[in-house]
């Protein structure tokens, strides 16, 4: 391991996007890796090394021998000994082992579309490593190194978007990975510290030489579900994060209403105590805790309200029971996804208690699959929810006394308020429903010689909820947006001034002030978040907020009590 202790100690003069925003390190080997550590790892930087365990280093060793073993006394054993997929009927002589393995990349580099995220790509090669130690696949300690000094190193390859159906794994993705990595050729290209390069440029400026594979190294590196994976865990801890920003937008929103926080009363929930209702209730409470906003009935009170109905309408009534099958979900989806970051997903794999090779279907991405066809479905569903919230806001007709579209100035005649924005909204929601329909359902059955006739489209699943993550954090911003706005209105109706910063709760005081910081308008007694049509673009605001929440910025921060609560779940 002397080339990965030179790297990761004489680093690189050269600014990364990923490298140096993390003090943390990740060990590789010691212990199941978590959804965070991957996130650590694949976006802020986080330092990698492997284990010193010294049973786990000599069974890594020990299954490369059982390889080689194999091949010198002609055992048959798929991949190795004999061709891929539909063709493994053919016998591969010793002398052409070495060959089939070097061949694998050349014919599955065949990507399509634009390239992936480089975190997406940094969090498959993580996960391809971590695969690796478990001692079952018969590669060499020194690919495995290889993978982490690129990632310390702050190189990554290119992979394109579309290739993989998810049966084999991701084939040819990892393709893509597996040619940087040896050098193989100046076809593969890399992203080293912003710079594109050819990877055999690549190894140079790192001080490595190319590799030739050896027997099953080509198969046990591209076979496995370490990109999908990667994808989904970076989309799972966005979503989480979405899901606490829809909490808080909720608890603006329900302020703007005059709601009440009767409907999160404890005792209604311990009725019916699914765990991520539960959740959802006492988030609410805490959010709404000292707010001169809603109707404070957790007394059992119960006023006449005139022409408004005594309780609140559904989309705030029901809160809780709403979000609680999504909050759950999530959480299924996350262990999911860990349990795959922790597995050995290529074929054959090697017993070496028993000195055996077992020819199996872990490489089959089903639990990515639906996972993440699960994971867009819920954020479908969180847009349903504040799209409903948006539309009770901007209609005079129940938003219990605010203008119609939150109109800033009543003054001005020529003055629409938030009625464009609604729209926009209302163009991004049914996307989001749209992309929650199932991929994992639609496949093939003719693939590779009806080999792979059952295959789980993981690799696209989890690509499609990228999009997905991308396009609610659009539609995040739109929403609270009308959060912002609703609550200097109402702070109107019972202060006579608009600065809600006076009578909102204290926990999502620092949300309001961290949007309007966002924007760049600071909180003001005089004027709404929006007065004029003509004082702002709105557009801008939407950027400025989505990009904000993308980047993990102020907007983030100020909602860390709830993203807290998320990871105190049990599922």
């Amino acid at each position: 391991m002397d080339t990965l202790r030179l790297i990761q100690n004489t680093g690189s003069q050269t600014e990364s996007p990923f490298l140096g925003r993390s003090d943390a390190s990740v060990v590789v080997g010691d212990h199941p890796l978590t959804i965070e550590e991957v996130i650590n790892v694949a976006r802020h930087g986080a330092k990698v090394c492997l284990t010193d365990d010294p049973e786990k280093i000599a069974n890594i060793e020990a299954s490369c021998d059982f390889i080689r073993r194999a091949v010198e006394s002609g055992d048959p054993i798929y991949g190795v000994t004999t061709g891929f997929g539909g063709m493994a009927n053919v016998v591969i002589s010793p002398e052409s082992a070495v060959l089939l393995q070097n061949n694998l990349m050349r014919y599955h580099k065949v990507g399509a579309g634009k390239k992936l995220p480089l975190a997406d790509i940094r969090a498959a090669m993580l996960l391809r490593a971590n695969s690796h130690v478990a001692g079952a696949s018969g590669i060499r300690l020194e690919l495995i190194e290889r993978m982490l000094i690129f990632l310390n190193a702050g190189v990554t390859p290119h992979v394109c978007e579309y290739g993989s159906i998810g049966a084999s794994g991701d084939l040819t993705p990892l393709a893509y990975i597996t040619g940087a990595l040896i050098g193989l050729d100046s076809s593969y290209t890399v992203d080293f510290l912003g710079e594109e390069m050819d990877a055999p440029t690549a190894l140079k400026k790192l001080g490595l030489k190319p590799l030739q594979l050896l027997p099953k190294e080509g198969l046990a590196m591209m076979n496995g579900t370490s990109v999908m994976t990667g994808i989904a865990a970076n989309c799972v801890q966005d979503t989480k994060t979405l899901l606490a920003l829809s909490v808080a937008a909720h608890a603006l929103a329900i302020q703007g209403l005059e709601g009440t926080n009767q409907s999160f009363h404890p005792y209604i929930h311990k009725l019916k105590p699914h765990s991520g209702q539960v959740w959802a209730a006492e988030q609410m409470l805490e959010l709404l805790s000292g707010s001169r906003l809603i109707r404070d009935e957790l007394d059992g009170s119960h006023d006449y309200r005139h022409e408004h109905p005594i309780q609140d309408r559904y989309s705030l009534r029901c809160l809780a029971q709403y979000m609680g099958p999504i909050v759950d979900g999530i959480e299924e989806i996350a262990g999911q996804v860990e349990v795959e970051i922790n597995s050995a997903t290529d074929n054959p794999l090697i017993d070496l208690e028993n000195q055996a090779s077992y020819h199996g279907g872990n490489f089959l991405g089903q639990y990515i699959g639906v996972g993440m066809d699960r994971l867009r479905y819920y954020i479908g569903l969180l847009a349903k929810h504040l799209d409903v919230q948006i539309a009770y806001l901007a209609a005079p007709e129940f938003n219990h006394g605010l203008s119609p579209s939150l109109v800033g100035n009543p003054k001005r005649t020529v003055n629409m308020g938030l009625k464009g924005l609604q729209i926009t909204g209302n163009s991004i929601m049914p996307l989001l429903s749209f992309y929650g329909n199932s991929i994992t359902d639609r496949y093939p059955t003719h693939a590779e010689q009806y080999n792979q006739n059952i295959n789980s489209q993981g690799f696209a699943s989890a690509n499609l909820a990228r999009t997905s993550v991308e396009i609610f954090q659009q539609y995040i911003a739109v929403a609270l947006m009308f959060a912002v706005q609703s609550v200097d209105l109402r702070t109107h109706k019972v202060e006579g001034h608009y600065d809600a910063r006076a009578t909102l709760s204290p926990a999502t005081e620092n949300l309001y002030v961290a949007i309007r910081d966002v924007v760049g308008q600071p909180p003001s007694k005089e004027r709404p978040y929006i007065w004029n049509d003509n004082e702002q673009a709105l557009d801008l605001h939407i950027s400025k907020i989505a990009d904000d929440i993308t980047h993990g910025g102020k907007i983030v921060a100020a909602i860390n009590q709830v993203i807290s609560g998320l990871k105190e779940i049990k599922s």
